[in-house]
């Protein structure tokens, strides 16, 4: 025969301990123990164990929540597993659910339905496993470190499960209640995370979903909300936020439920005033634990009750508070749209109904809340309002981060590219409706701003931008907008202003940048910048149009000389020659930055040694899928002033080359004026020589003559830099003008490049012919070695020869070539000289 299980009741009433035991006698398995109150039970618990406890709640000074608490403590003779069934008076089943989750109480019956006893039981003593208060909580997080790490943070409160696909959390969501489900809604994952949400909520609208996201898009934030999230946190965040978070979600939704059943209990229970005290009784116990507040206010909105959340939430006394009207309570600027909510609310117009405010707290600041009204009506048709007020000031602080970090640019605080775009398109609209109006639009450029941000770091460069921002402020309007645009770029739209006033304000921008002076360490500089100007009118209201004709009315300025103001006219032939140069040069400039160069190599030829002394390196852009020569790209570069990029390319590329393929003995590279003079020049060549391991004298850096004579001194100082590293250098182009030979001694170069001009018609022009003879015997004189280029037959090339020219370049030794064909070029380019 079967072991009898003991089954301890403890209820203060002798008559609903006897109909307990009449329901369960017919099972015959139990043995009855009856106590009147909690603390004879306990005295007999921490004696004797029992197999299944059923209490009251009402049951002496320990009342059967805390009953049950103690049960579950492990302090006394019983196991602290053991079933507990709780049999109130009367329950709303969310609210006791809720609870009975929150003490680890096994199941909550309402005396009223004690028949149902024995299947409670049976069901209980089926799944007689370890109690826990923990909720159901399912994270779907692919990455299986990340997902630890949440679910260890969490283990206090919550019971995780962990799945790795939205396919996976779906499953196992349609199989089991989770009380919350924690979705990874990062970028990456948006789309997929998006759908998961809408399968859930579709099958269960009150399910709690909490998402993590790593977007400063406030705009996809708010997305998640009306798609139906119940809240969300934002990366890189703490870890006890994301479980109060979490906690909150939860929870909210039991006390919403609760809400609305105890609305019906109010309602049903109305005519019985007994009733109605077990029943608020009961509730104010779980009142009293509440963090949400929750209010009742009568049909002039004054408070009749609150609970005690309220002091914490406001910092105002219960007493002080009662009496009042919420709306007392509420920042000035909420204080009508909370009147229109009550007002609908109490006319009957709406029953329900959600609002987000602000609540003055007692000590002079301000709380963001969530309200929550409901109407409920009894009896005698009096209206009474039930109000909560959730806290949700972090979660609402950071919402408004979110909108200003997509609004404006974090280093200068000014509006960014994005608010420009919305607000260009925005006031070229409101053109269209209004022919007098007319506004203005400036592209501002800092001249040589790159110079400053490599030259002293970007730190400097920072504190130069957030400095030129601050004299933007000080010198234009609050009623016109300000943006940087990015990098060194800025806007500014000039709102009701004619184009006189836009220019006389843009001057007066030139003038200020103009007279700051930037410090650096013990340094003081000035900086100028450019600025193209154009007008949006009734016949000039599209914003892609106007932001290109200000984008070409600044290249004009820059052009003329920068630190001045041009204004767009379509009359302007420099606007439209310029407008296809700048298309053509981003193209350019985007295939440089990505790396869409080929370099071919030219030998140049030894004269003395029968050999190839060294190759020139050439560069060629891939645009289009088209490879593109210098004459066609080089112009529109300059007009960028972005030679810099380039000569950047080739270096790298090149010396790259002559770590990879040993065919390449030397290697000469051409520099433009430009960079040549650039103080990034030298350490980015030290840094390439260095990565690579590649020899110093195995470079050759070649400028033109009239580059060279600019700035003599300037030149003189990278030349010898360039040779202390170890490197060549060659004159390239010279003899345009004997006023330029006695330049030569001055600049310690190794080669001399004969112009090609002369070369090319030296056997048909007898004055190119001395010219060649000067150039080579003046470069001999010096120490230095000749080299004649556009050597295109053998004539020129024998006569080059005897005239005793050290080297020659040209076609008729060789084409540039890639390194691949060069390599098999090579033997046959030596054999066909060498015979010769």
């Amino acid at each position: 025969m079967a072991r009898q299980l003991n089954l301890l009741i403890v209820n203060s009433s002798e008559q609903e301990r006897n109909t307990i035991k009449n329901t369960l006698q017919k099972l015959d398995v139990f043995t009855f123990i009856e106590c009147e109150d909690s603390q004879n039970a306990l005295q007999f618990l921490k004696k004797q164990a029992v197999d299944v406890v059923i209490s009251g709640l009402d049951v002496g000074k320990i009342d059967g929540w805390r009953f049950s608490r103690m049960v579950r403590s492990g302090l006394l003779n019983t196991p602290k597993n053991t079933p507990i069934v709780l049999i109130p008076p009367i329950y709303c089943e969310r609210i006791a659910e809720t609870t009975a989750r929150s003490y680890s109480i096994d199941a909550v019956l309402p005396f009223e339905r004690h028949a149902a006893l024995p299947q409670v039981l049976a069901n209980v003593l089926s799944t007689h496993l370890e109690k826990s208060s923990r909720l159901n909580l399912l994270l779907m997080e692919p990455k299986q470190q990340r997902a630890e790490e949440i679910c260890e943070h969490l283990a206090l409160n919550f019971a995780c499960t962990h799945v790795n696909t939205t396919q996976d959390a779906l499953s196992l969501f349609r199989q089991s209640s989770f009380a919350i489900i924690l979705l990874d809604a990062t970028a990456t994952r948006a789309p997929a995370a998006k759908e998961l949400v809408t399968h859930i909520l579709k099958h269960n609208p009150n399910q709690a979903i909490v998402t993590i996201i790593d977007s400063r898009d406030a705009d996809y934030a708010e997305q998640l909300l009306l798609l139906g999230v119940t809240d969300f946190v934002r990366e890189p965040y703490d870890i006890s936020i994301l479980s109060k978070v979490c906690d909150h979600a939860a929870r909210r939704e039991d006390f919403m439920v609760s809400y609305a059943e105890f609305e019906e209990k109010v309602s049903q229970l109305s005519r019985s005033e007994q009733s109605y005290k077990e029943l608020f009784s009961a509730h104010q116990r779980i009142l009293l634990h509440l963090n949400t507040v929750v209010m009742e206010l009568d049909q002039e909105g004054l408070i009749r009750f609150i609970n005690p959340a309220w002091e914490t939430l406001s910092g105002h006394g219960i007493k002080s508070s009662l009496n009042k009207s919420l709306c007392e309570f509420v920042t000035e600027e909420y204080q009508h749209a909370l009147e229109k909510v009550l007002g609908k609310i109490i006319t009957g117009s709406q029953h329900q109904a959600k609002i987000e405010l602000q609540i003055c707290h007692q000590k002079q600041r301000h709380i963001w809340v969530e309200c929550r009204f409901q109407l409920i009506k009894n009896s005698t048709s009096r209206a009474t309002i039930t109000a909560t007020l959730d806290n949700i000031h972090e979660r609402k602080q950071a919402e408004l981060q979110l909108r200003h970090l997509a609004l404006h640019d974090t280093l200068t605080g000014l509006h960014n590219r994005y608010y420009f775009d919305q607000q260009l398109q925005h006031i070229c609209s409101s053109v269209a409706s209004n022919r007098e109006i007319e506004h203005a639009l400036l592209y501002i450029d800092l001249d040589h701003f790159k110079i400053i941000n490599d030259s002293k770091g970007h730190q400097q460069g920072d504190i130069v931008l957030k400095e030129v921002s601050q004299l933007f402020g000080e010198n234009i309007s609050d009623e016109h907008l300000i943006f940087r645009i990015g990098g060194d770029e800025f806007a500014i739209i000039l709102s009701n202003t004619n184009l006189l006033d836009a220019h006389l304000a843009a001057e007066g921008i030139c003038m200020a940048i103009e007279k700051h002076k930037f410090h650096s360490e013990e340094n003081s500089y000035s900086i100028s910048c450019s600025i193209g100007l154009t007008q949006i009118t009734i016949d000039n209201h599209d914003a892609n149009e106007c932001l290109k004709q200000a984008d070409i009315a600044l290249y004009v300025a820059k052009s003329l000389g920068r630190n001045l103001v041009h204004c767009y006219s379509k009359e302007d032939a420099k606007s439209s020659t310029l407008q296809s140069g700048l298309e053509w040069g981003h193209s350019v400039r985007e295939a440089l930055q990505n790396n869409l160069i080929e370099l071919h190599y030219q030998p140049i030829w030894d004269f003395k040694n029968n050999k190839i002394a060294y190759f020139e390196a050439l560069l060629r852009l891939v645009v289009k899928g088209e490879l593109i020569y210098p004459n066609q790209f080089i112009p529109a570069l300059e007009l960028l002033n972005d030679t810099f990029l380039m000569d950047q390319c080739v270096i790298k590329h090149a010396i790259a080359s002559v770590a990879q393929h040993p065919e390449l003995n030397q290697v000469a590279i051409n520099l433009s004026a430009q960079s040549f003079l650039d103080e990034r020049l030298l350490p980015h060549i030290q840094t390439c020589l260095v990565e690579h391991q590649v020899a110093a004298e195995r470079i050759i850096f070649e400028i033109t003559e009239s580059a060279s004579i600019k700035n003599l001194t300037a030149t003189q100082a990278m030349i010898a830099k360039l040779n202390q590293l170890g490197c060549h250098f060659s004159i390239d182009d010279f003899g345009t003008g004997f006023s330029t030979f006695s330049y030569l001694k001055q600049l310690p170069a190794q080669h001399v490049k004969i112009d090609g001009s002369f070369v090319r018609d030296m056997l048909n022009d007898p004055i190119d012919l001395a010219l060649v003879k000067a150039v080579h015997d003046i470069s001999h004189s010096l120490d230095k070695r000749s080299v004649a280029e556009y050597v295109e037959n053998y004539e020129i090339f024998k006569a080059l020869k005897e005239i005793g020219v050290d080297y020659a370049q040209g076609f008729y030794i060789a084409k540039p070539m890639p390194i691949e064909k060069l390599k098999v070029a090579i033997p046959t380019i030596l054999a066909s000289k060498t015979i010769r």
